[in-house]
C-alpha cells in the first residue's frame, strides 16, 4: 500500500524475515523502514519519496502506521521496526557466512562498539566508520574514500546509519559502486542502540506505541520531530484523504 504516496509493504517479521533471507542469495537490493517522520519528509520532498518507493522491500516501523493505515481502511497486520530486524539479519549473515560494513552512528566510538558486539554475537564485520560528518557532507571526495575502503573490504551487507533522508539518499547514489553488497539498509538509530549509546524503550511500551513517549522522556530536544509523528502526521494523512474524496 501507500501512505502520502510512500511505499509500505503489508508484511509480518516472519514474512520480512524470508524475503530478506532471500535477498542474501544475490545482488542488490534495498531495504527501508519508513516510519511516520520519514513518510511525511517524503510527502514533502518528491525526489526523497521516489528513492523510498524505489526499495525492494519496506518495512512498516511504527505503530502510527498501523492507526493510520486503519483509518485509510486498509489496515496493516503488523509494525516490523528496523532496530529489530539488523539483529535478524546479522543473525542470518552469520549463518550464511556474510561480512557486514557499518556506516554511520553517533560517533566513530559509538559504531566501533556497534561493531565489536556484532563481532561479540559472531559475525564478520569488515567496516566500521562513523562516515562524513556534516561539515563535509556535499565534497564528493569524503564520500569517494568511503566507497574505496568498502569496495576492498567486499561486504555483502551494509547497515548504513546517518539518519532519513540523508541514509536513504547515500544509498541510492552509491550501491552502484559496491557490487558487492548484496543488502543495504537504512537502520536509523539501530546502530547506536546496539552500541549502548541510545536506550531503546521497554518492551511493554513498544507493543502499546509509546516509544514515542520513551524517546521524549530521554531527549526532550527531539519534541518537534515527535510532533511531527504523533500529530502532523496522522492529520497530513487524513487531510490528504479528504481532498481526494
Amino acid at each position: 500500500m501507500q501512505i502520502l504516496g510512500a511505499k509500505i509493504d503489508d508484511i509480518t517479521m516472519p514474512e520480512a524475515i524470508l524475503k530478506i533471507d532471500g535477498f542474501l542469495s544475490n545482488n542488490s537490493h534495498f531495504l527501508t523502514t519508513p516510519n511516520p517522520e520519514i513518510i511525511l519528509y517524503g510527502h514533502k520532498h518528491s525526489e526523497y519519496r521516489r528513492i523510498l518507493n524505489n526499495s525492494d522491500l519496506a518495512l512498516p516501523d511504527g505503530i502510527g502506521l498501523l492507526l493510520v493505515s486503519r483509518l485509510l481502511g486498509k489496515p496493516l497486520r503488523e509494525c516490523v521496526r528496523g532496530a529489530d530486524m539488523v539483529p535478524e539479519i546479522c543473525r542470518m549473515a552469520r549463518e550464511k557466512n556474510l561480512k557486514i560494513a557499518l556506516l554511520g552512528g553517533l560517533d566513530q566510538a559509538a559504531i566501533q562498539n556497534a561493531a565489536a558486539i556484532m563481532r561479540g554475537w559472531g559475525n564478520t564485520v569488515v567496516y566500521a566508520e562513523h562516515g562524513v560528518v556534516k561539515k563535509d557532507w556535499q565534497v564528493p571526495s569524503f564520500h569517494e574514500k568511503i566507497v574505496k575502503e568498502m569496495r576492498a573490504c567486499e561486504p555483502q551487507i551494509l547497515f548504513v546509519g546517518f539518519g532519513h533522508p540523508k541514509q536513504e539518499e547515500w544509498i541510492e547514489q552509491y550501491r552502484n559502486a559496491l557490487p558487492s553488497v548484496r543488502l543495504f539498509m537504512g537502520c536509523g538509530g539501530a546502530l547506536d542502540f546496539i552500541a549502548g549509546r541510545a536506550k531503546r524503550a521497554p518492551v511493554w511500551m513498544r507493543k502499546i506505541g509509546l516509544e514515542w513517549l520513551w524517546r521524549l522522556a530521554l531527549e526532550p530536544k527531539r519534541i518537534k520531530r515527535i510532533l511531527n509523528a504523533v500529530i502532523i502526521f496522522p492529520l497530513t494523512v487524513i487531510y490528504a484523504s479528504i481532498r481526494k474524496q
